[in-house]
């Protein structure tokens, strides 16, 4: 069953955050990916991240005025990663 999982890290963290979340979905994130996540700083906008073992949307919006990034992740389908990618969001909130 697919779930998603929403809430917010540093801004200064949102590299990490993907290449991070790829690898639990066996998606090799690289600079190319980088650029086009970067360049969209207006508004909502999602991107996905098409693995060997699953494919999330990842929806991002960077707050105004803030360091702060609203994630929103969709296609979470097992437990193990639904933990993951909360525990990630968590720790990305924090450093």
């Amino acid at each position: 069953m697919s779930k998603q999982i929403a809430g917010w890290i540093m801004d200064r963290n949102l590299r990490t955050f993907l290449e991070l979340l790829s690898r639990y979905v066996g998606y090799a994130f690289d600079d190319t990916d980088w650029d086009t996540v970067d360049e969209k700083s207006d508004g909502w906008y999602s991107y996905p991240l098409a693995g060997t073992t699953a494919t999330l949307d990842v929806g991002l919006a960077r707050s105004v005025g803030s360091e702060v990034m609203s994630v929103n992740v969709t296609g979470v389908e097992t437990p193990e990663l639904q933990l993951r990618t909360d525990t990630l969001l968590s720790a990305c909130a924090g450093i």
